[in-house]
């Protein structure tokens, strides 16, 4: 199988960080260039919304969103990312650390594809209104389950405050919720967090 992936996706580091710590070495990475306003053809026959990550099936065909490709990683593993256990709470988690990734990277494109002249700087204050909700809501209600065992929604949330971090330095997310940054000094610590550091 093959990974149509970009080292600076968090979402794509999130199946990436999914691959290692589910010991799957047998996927190959194909790193392609896209933007929302050029995607590259490869990423255009993947998947129809020309976006990545998508992964390249050698039994069937590509699959998308790195929710779907991380959920089907873990059942190819037999692994526990997804426990049943708290499923729901796992679920959400991921999505929450995908809200903040989406809004992250949303922000970026508006920096970088549309002209100075046309940059809307409520649009980007809005933005960044939800990463804060959000990171506001796992510092108030979510310690508890990130110290629990690792599951998906650990992986979601390193890889979107890792992007923060890579992408918004100057924001500085970390002031005010000190449960949340000594969490994610000990989770970026792991083996697949540090092998997987956004380029």
């Amino acid at each position: 199988m093959t990974l149509l992936s970009s080292p600076a996706s968090p979402f794509v580091r999130k199946v990436r960080v999914v691959l290692l710590e589910t010991g799957q070495d047998d996927v190959a990475l194909q790193e392609v260039t896209t933007t929302p306003m050029a995607t590259a053809p490869e990423v255009a026959a993947a998947n129809p919304v020309g976006k990545i990550p998508a992964l390249m099936r050698d039994d069937g065909p590509a699959i998308y969103d790195s929710r779907v490709i991380c959920r089907y990683l873990n059942a190819r593993a037999a692994a526990d990312l997804y426990p049943e256990s708290h499923i729901w709470e796992t679920l959400t988690l991921e999505a929450t650390a995908d809200g903040i990734m989406d809004a992250a990277v949303i922000s970026v494109y508006e920096k970088r594809v549309r002209p100075e002249e046309f940059r809307y700087q409520p649009w980007l204050d809005a933005q960044w209104a939800k990463v804060t909700h959000a990171l506001d809501a796992l510092e108030a209600r979510w310690m508890s389950h990130l110290h629990g065992p690792v599951d998906m929604g650990h992986i979601a949330i390193g890889c979107a405050l890792g992007y923060l971090d890579f992408r918004h330095p100057d924001k500085d997310w970390r002031t005010g919720r000190d449960s949340l940054t000594a969490w994610e000094a000990k989770f970026a610590d792991r083996a697949a967090m540090r092998a997987t550091l956004p380029l």
